[in-house]
């Protein structure tokens, strides 16, 4: 099991409608994929979390020049060695950002190696599954040019509802009054019954943020995700526990040492390391064990092609519901349902919503999915 060959894959697919959420328009969804060989012949998948406005290849670029010498060589096994090498080499440049998305990657793939290697599942290799299914959101409700508001929002959260979620979470950050209105009419549209949730991506201060939590109180949002920039963390103890919507945020935060201060400083409600941003599934479940300590809920935010989806399901079914009872808060999956030309395509199209609306947690071994490389070769870029 040891490894032999690191690969790197930039795809890129251009959206035939772009759509827009608050900080600026997504024209096309890319992803960087990261593929390790070994002695034994195995292949492992990894993936890195691509934001709609950042190009992929500077991620790419740390895997190939700073990160594939440390791991050629190594045991597959070696995955915590190989974390902590790869940081203490990347921190004068990478304590977060582009250099954690490339050691998430590595790591992703490490565990789906792993896995293969002793035909177990991730979650079984992290101690086990409190769940066999998971409840999904519809993350939505971007902006297109021209869009009607909220006309086309109630239509989206009915098409959702339809189709089995029973959560959802609606692009904010348009402005207070263009969020209030667009919140309480998707409201009236679904009833009481369905988990409605809205992020607006950094795009407020604190008063704007205030006076939007005050005017929902009635609309009862679950969860307000990013309202504010992630440097503002005073800003975010100031808003939680304003109002019955419970505070989110960690996308935009990397590693366990920057989770340490969100988490003690007691900044949020609900804390959202993103896999393929915050280290990988080593760092993510060192981030779980913080939250556990400190009773913080954990849901993984998740933005990607099925390979960070199916790491996500994998690590999520690992997480205790902080927690345990008889009818415990469960942690959901994020699951995007903007435009997106070779999410399922690239690996089989593995995860669809039981009769349930839940989506099941795969047991094959690693992350339990299978690449389609057809597909790589299509949407490869240079």
């Amino acid at each position: 099991m040891i490894i032999t060959d690191l690969k790197t894959h930039v795809l890129a697919a251009p959206l035939e409608q772009p759509f827009a959420f608050s900080q600026g328009w997504v024209h096309q969804r890319t992803a960087m994929l990261v593929e390790i060989h070994t002695d034994d012949g195995l292949v492992g998948w990894g993936e890195c979390v691509n934001h709609g406005l950042q190009p992929p290849q500077v991620a790419q670029a740390v895997v190939e020049h700073a990160l594939k010498p440390l791991v050629i060589g190594h045991s597959v096994l070696d995955r915590q060695v190989l974390w902590e090498t790869m940081y203490n080499h990347t921190r004068p440049y990478g304590q977060k950002g582009a250099a954690l998305f490339g050691i998430a990657a590595i790591d992703i793939a490490l565990w789906d190696l792993a896995g293969k290697a002793l035909g177990q599942p991730i979650h079984r290799l992290m101690g086990g599954a409190f769940r066999s299914e998971i409840r999904p959101y519809a993350t939505g409700f971007y902006r297109r040019e021209g869009g009607q508001y909220p006309e086309e929002l109630v239509e989206e959260a009915l098409r959702h509802q339809s189709n089995g979620y029973r959560a959802m979470k609606l692009k904010t950050g348009f402005g207070i009054e263009a969020d209030i209105r667009d919140m309480r009419a998707v409201r009236e549209a679904v009833g009481d019954d369905v988990v409605l949730m809205m992020d607006a991506n950094c795009a407020y201060s604190v008063p704007a943020a205030r006076r939007i939590l005050m005017e929902l109180e009635d609309t009862r949002v679950h969860l307000f995700e990013e309202p504010l920039s992630p440097e503002n963390r005073h800003g975010y103890r100031e808003l939680k526990g304003m109002s019955r919507t419970w505070i989110a945020a960690g996308e935009n935060e990397y590693s366990a040492i920057g989770y340490r201060d969100l988490i003690s400083e007691g900044a949020l409600d609900v804390i959202q390391p993103d896999l393929g941003a915050a280290g990988g599934l080593t760092e993510c479940q060192r981030i779980a064990a913080l939250a556990q300590a400190w009773h913080v809920p954990v849901v993984p935010h998740v933005w990607g092609s099925g390979v960070g989806l199916a790491a996500a399901v994998q690590f999520i079914a690992t997480l205790p519901p902080q927690p345990l009872s008889l009818t415990p808060d469960e942690p959901m999956l994020e699951y995007d349902q903007s435009a997106h030309p070779f999410r399922q395509q690239l690996i089989g199209g593995e995860f669809q919503l039981n009769g349930r609306g839940n989506v099941e947690v795969l047991d094959k071994p690693g992350l339990g999915i299978e690449i389609d490389r057809s597909v790589i070769d299509h949407y490869r870029i240079a």
